[in-house]
């Protein structure tokens, strides 16, 4: 337990904003990632980061021994809406802070939650495959963007995430799930890109679009690589006709099975940040 007034500090800081220079969003918008240095505190982090570490493990089902996974159940533990557990957990889902940076970085008036998601990655966790995270989105723009925050220091050993550069107007691989033939498709198509692979410091989040390619080495430290994550989307896209699997699944876990075409704004779904 901490004193309210050290909560309150917390608190304030998720709301206020961070500011983001016209050349920063540039860059985002230029090479479909953009990493930010102290975006989050300490304080912050470690506070919020015990109680999502808390419930991860009080909700992973996946216990099976290494050896005997998926390459994707070993890229990590993978547990959603985290914000529907838990109060606190949902304070730092909904912090303005960070859905304001994910508003300006895309240019657009307003964000709404697609969906929260930590991800977990074992000692001894495997690589998280190639891939773009919009194959499973059955969503009408490309406004849509990922925060993904390391509630640890994240050095090499523990497999950061790392983006292709401008990937996210290739079309090759877009029709693929994360998996061994993602990674190895993409690893060759990608050699073409640039490549951003490097440590993640205490309080250094990343954004990416929805089509830039990403993905992440093993762990190969003696730790979990904590990692939470907001997909955060424009406030007024829209549903299209989900055209694979996923994406149905998606539409009806996410955005309510509302009617194609209607704005994404399920029970699920709320305004996060209103210019």
């Amino acid at each position: 337990m901490i004193a309210e007034s050290e909560k309150t500090i917390l608190l304030q800081q998720l709301r206020e904003p961070f500011p983001l220079s016209a050349e920063t969003i540039a860059f985002y918008q230029e090479f479909g990632y953009v990493k930010l240095k102290n975006v989050l505190s300490a304080e912050v982090l470690t506070y919020y980061g015990e109680i999502i570490t808390d419930w991860v493990f009080r909700l992973n089902k996946l216990n099976k021994p290494m050896d005997e996974r998926t390459t994707y159940e070993k890229a990590f533990l993978q547990i959603m809406n985290l914000w529907c557990e838990n109060e606190e957990v949902k304070e730092f889902v909904f912090s303005e802070r960070l859905a304001r940076i994910a508003s300006e970085l895309m240019g657009v008036s307003g964000v709404r939650l697609y969906h929260d998601q930590a991800l977990y990655k074992e000692p001894s966790g495997g690589i998280t495959p190639w891939h773009a995270d919009q194959f499973y989105w059955p969503l009408s723009s490309l406004n849509t963007i990922t925060v993904w925050i390391p509630l640890q220091e994240t050095p090499m050993e523990m497999g950061p995430l790392a983006f292709a550069e401008k990937s996210q107007n290739l079309e090759i691989g877009r029709d693929k799930e994360i998996s061994d033939e993602s990674e190895a498709l993409l690893a060759d198509t990608l050699k073409q890109f640039s490549m951003n692979d490097t440590p993640f410091e205490l309080g250094e989040v990343s954004f990416h679009a929805g089509w830039t390619y990403h993905r992440a080495g093993p762990n190969k430290s003696d730790k979990p690589r904590k990692v939470m994550t907001m997909i955060y989307m424009d406030k007024d896209i829209r549903i299209v006709e989900p055209t694979n699997e996923y994406r149905l699944a998606d539409w009806q876990t996410w955005l309510d099975s509302k009617p194609v075409g209607s704005i994404a704004d399920g029970k699920l779904n709320p305004i996060l940040y209103v210019s």
